[in-house]
């Protein structure tokens, strides 16, 4: 089945690929894998309070996958795979693509404004003819009816 690959956060651009990936994925009978990454691990000297760490950052990136995939449900009918990841995102990212042959394309949402965030510079500066898939870039400046026009 084609998988639209989509990387979350809390940022609105997120949301808009999020929408965009279901409805091309609705259309062309395929689904979603979302995918929030969890910043690679800081050295902290007491380990108790490093473990304290991840678990809020875990829980902070499940409960969004959740919400994002219950938005999904709700609007495409699609149930989502979900993957919470710790690490480098661009080396996540590479990996997911790598071991998932079901994934037709790498979906990322733009800012509105502002430099582009460090997924979207990665997959479309010196690196963007080396992913399997294609790079679909979602304007964060898109409103709904714009998503639907164009998805």
């Amino acid at each position: 089945m084609r998988t639209y690959l989509v990387v979350i956060d809390e940022t609105p651009e997120a949301e808009i690929a999020l929408r965009f990936a279901a409805r091309r994925a609705v259309k062309t009978g395929g689904g979603v894998e979302i995918l929030a990454l969890l910043p690679p691990a800081e050295f902290v000297q007491w380990g108790g309070v490093q473990a304290t760490i991840e678990d809020e950052a875990r829980q902070r990136a499940e409960a969004l996958v959740t919400r994002a995939a219950g938005t999904l449900f709700t609007e495409s009918g699609i149930t989502p795979s979900i993957v919470v990841q710790q690490g480098d995102g661009a080396k996540v990212v590479r990996q997911m693509i790598a071991d998932n042959e079901e994934v037709a394309a790498l979906v990322l949402g733009a800012a509105a404004s502002g430099p582009p965030g460090t997924l979207v510079a990665h997959f479309t500066g010196a690196d963007a003819g080396t992913l399997s898939v294609p790079v679909m870039i979602v304007p964060g400046s898109l409103d709904m009816a714009a998503i639907d026009r164009l998805s």
